[in-house]
């Protein structure tokens, strides 16, 4: 009798619900997620942030009512961004962010893991993540790492768990890391912003850290930030942070760069994070007002991918979302 022969298919794995959890690679966690915070000196309010749908600038007590509904959410990490009242082009004040934190930590204590980034962008008057010579026409790489090596000793003797520098300056990593060891800090992390691309997608947290570059002379962050045509240049940023003693390796943006994230990861060992950028969650949240796609289920999608080329560290504006849409999602 002749008998039909079918060969084995991969169907048989895609059944249903239970079996596609069972089988799937990816096994995504909130464990995993950072939530980004603002936290604005100069405002008496919180405001919201355009385009970051349910993402506000804060002030320092309404952040501390966003971390602990945060908390019941099972999200406790954290990236602080602090945006100070007062512009300038030197002699900056940093007190204001050393006392948010200051004041996170007597709250939550070690409840809470707290990054704080470590840059110029939102302390300068030209918008530029460093300072500029008289011209402005070039940024000055090594007073720059200075004033930022002083920055992260201040973060951290007021109890900031990790340092996440991202300016881009080169050998700022080093300097930070030899810094905060001969100030007492060894303890202290170092998320480095190591392959950080000069992207269009960074629109709405410029509006929320009032950051965008507004110089006559250096127009933009070409000259220290990553192109997007140079894969190679990211990867050698990376593995030159690793060796000055970054203990995180993050990727900015994520979602658009899976490419790097899977060539850095084959590279290292150290844990890389997927930071999907504000201009990135705004389109997810502009196309799910139009009815185009399911935001809950298109926000996991991006964490899946992010996951799958490598990323062990997802930083996420939806974050506090993370546990209930992951736990609800049907795969």
């Amino acid at each position: 009798m002749e008998t039909n022969f079918y060969p084995l298919t991969q169907r048989r794995i895609r059944t249903d619900t239970h079996i596609r959890e069972l089988t799937a690679p990816v096994k995504l966690s909130h464990k995993s997620f950072i939530q980004p915070l603002f936290v604005d000196e100069a405002i008496n309010e919180p405001r919201d942030v355009n385009g970051l749908n349910g993402v506000q600038v804060g002030t320092v007590d309404s952040t501390l009512h966003t971390i602990e509904e945060h908390i019941k959410q099972g999200i406790t990490k954290f990236l602080l961004f602090p945006v100070p009242a007062q512009k300038k082009d030197k002699d900056f004040d940093f007190s204001f962010a050393a006392r948010t934190i200051q004041k996170i930590k007597e709250v939550f204590g070690d409840e809470i893991w707290i990054a704080t980034d470590v840059c110029l962008c939102s302390y300068t008057s030209h918008g530029h993540c460093g300072i500029l010579n008289e011209e402005h026409s070039q940024l000055l790489n090594s007073k720059t790492v200075d004033v930022l090596s002083h920055y992260s000793t201040l973060l951290a003797n007021a109890g900031a768990d990790c340092i996440a520098p991202s300016d881009m300056m080169d050998g700022r990593i080093g300097a930070i890391r030899n810094k905060l060891d001969a100030m007492g800090f060894e303890q202290v992390s170092i998320m480095s912003y190591a392959a950080k691309f000069s992207s269009q997608f960074y629109g709405p947290f410029r509006d929320a850290c009032h950051s965008a570059p507004n110089s006559k002379g250096l127009q933009n962050r070409k000259t220290y930030q990553l192109s997007p045509f140079n894969i190679n240049d990211a990867l050698a940023s990376a593995l030159r942070d690793e060796k000055e003693g970054a203990d995180i390796l993050m990727v900015k943006p994520a979602a658009l760069y899976t490419d790097v994230v899977a060539k850095l990861k084959q590279q290292t060992l150290k844990p890389v994070a997927a930071y999907h950028v504000s201009g990135e969650y705004a389109a997810i949240e502009a196309l799910a007002e139009k009815g185009l796609l399911n935001r809950e289920a298109a926000h996991v999608e991006v964490w899946a991918a992010l996951q799958r080329s490598g990323a062990d560290i997802i930083i996420s504006y939806a974050s506090g979302s993370a546990k209930q849409w992951i736990e609800n999602i049907s795969i």
